[in-house]
């Protein structure tokens, strides 16, 4: 590991723009109440410190990969980041089992007191989790990053489908994403989400 990527260990959220000047396509923060989501283009392996620094000031505790992989992800496993391969189509529409592992993940890393009194048999994997999140970063809450090879079709999609799942309607998850990141999400992908129906039976189920 680099020593700027050591350094970056230290950075707040708020000082981590300088490292996303130096990328051509620079990762977009998605934060909602408490989901904190970092979208992305694929990096590769001449400049993966870049995002290495990136994702750990933002205190990310995963990345998930939706497309082909195009650099070694040890570079970011040894840093305590866990690398998710989760592969679909470009363009298209997550399959049902990426979907139920991105909401899993999702509902892990963002634990609310609810939902640990909403289901009793879950109270120790929830701890669990939360421990995990405070070894990562004591002072800042989690943050999952995704990308695909662009960062603007199936990476947005996951996000937008935790929004939703957070309460927020279809339409509006879109709008906020493209806010933020210009261009994310094709008119394929926006049918998909128009029709997406909320997994969770209670909307705070992942936060509050």
């Amino acid at each position: 590991m680099s020593a700027s990527v050591k350094a970056a260990r230290t950075h707040s959220p708020s000082g981590a723009a300088t490292v996303s000047t130096k990328l051509a396509n620079p990762p977009t923060l998605i934060e909602h109440k408490h989901l904190r989501f970092l979208i992305f283009d694929a990096p590769s392996d001449r400049n993966i410190d870049l995002y290495a620094r990136e994702l750990l000031a933002q205190h990310a505790t995963d990345v998930v990969r939706v497309c082909d992989p195009t650099y070694n992800k040890a570079t970011f496993e040894d840093m305590g980041i866990r690398v998710h391969d989760w592969p679909f189509p470009d363009g298209e529409a997550p399959p049902d089992s990426v979907v139920q592992d991105w909401l899993g993940l999702v509902s892990q890393r963002f634990v609310t007191t609810k939902d640990k009194e909403k289901d009793k048999d879950k109270q120790a994997q929830l701890l669990q989790a939360q421990q995990q999140q405070q070894q990562q970063s004591p002072a800042f809450p989690p943050c999952i990053g995704v990308h695909c090879v662009a960062g603007l079709g199936r990476a947005p999609v996951l996000v937008a489908m935790a929004l939703i799942e957070a309460g927020m309607a279809p339409l509006d998850s879109v709008i906020f994403i493209r806010e933020r990141r210009r261009g994310a999400i094709n008119a394929r992908q926006l049918k998909y989400l128009e029709a997406y129906k909320r997994k969770s039976k209670d909307k705070s189920c992942v936060i509050q």
